[in-house]
């Protein structure tokens, strides 16, 4: 399983890429205006400073083939052919996928609600699907089942798609995702703080210390 962060907090990634085994970082427009008014790709270089090795997936905004093609080669110009491009899966995207593909880049298919469109990104393929989690059950569209459809397609058809499913609201949406066959999530840092910081974790760690300082006082494992 890879594990990705959908943000491009500095200080969250900094933080998280020292915590996680952390896979890659994940962004989209919405996400970016979270920050603020930035220097785009200056930013961006400082989260690949901090990621090293790890992947970039980075959206276009462009909207007919033209322009998401222009988009494209202007992203990986600046952060490197390594660079994973989020296109969005609708017709103007699936054309761009195709060309794109053909031409070396990297590609993420986004923006995916319904098992469909998952095929068809598969059919032009695309690297990952990122299949929007919280979006689709709020569509009432069964999100773990759609994801495992597209799972069985990837198999079906021996492509080398990878499923990177996003727009989490929970960890239990996370672990359904996982379970339906996705080889890889993003999650924003609010849903990893969820599975690291309850409460439960924090009272086993504080009695193992209590019960080892009962029977050792403050003495610790490597001073014995």
């Amino acid at each position: 399983m890879k594990f990705m962060l959908d943000t491009i907090n500095l200080e969250k990634i900094d933080y998280y890429q020292s915590v996680l085994p952390l896979a890659g970082v994940t962004s989209n427009p919405s996400i970016i205006k979270k920050e603020g008014k930035i220097d785009f790709y200056a930013h961006l270089k400082k989260i690949k400073k901090i990621i090293g090795s790890a992947e970039l997936h980075v959206q276009v905004v462009g909207e007919l083939q033209e322009d998401i093609e222009k988009d494209a080669q202007a992203i990986v110009d600046v952060l490197g052919k390594e660079t994973f491009i989020k296109i969005p899966v609708n017709d103007e995207g699936l054309a761009a996928m195709k060309n794109l593909k053909s031409k070396g880049f990297k590609v993420t298919a986004t923006a995916i609600y319904t098992e469909f469109q998952g095929y068809l990104a598969i059919a032009a393929g695309a690297d990952y699907l990122a299949p929007y989690y919280n979006r689709m059950e709020n569509l009432n569209i069964d999100a773990a089942d759609a994801i495992g459809a597209m799972v069985e397609e990837i198999k079906r058809t021996s492509a080398t798609s990878e499923i990177l499913a996003a727009s989490f609201k929970n960890v239990g949406q996370v672990n359904q995702a996982c379970r339906s066959g996705a080889q890889a999530i993003t999650a924003s840092p609010d849903i990893f703080g969820q599975a690291l910081e309850m409460p439960a974790i924090q009272k086993a760690v504080t009695d193992f210390r209590d019960d080892w300082r009962d029977i050792f006082s403050t003495e610790k494992i490597y001073e014995l």
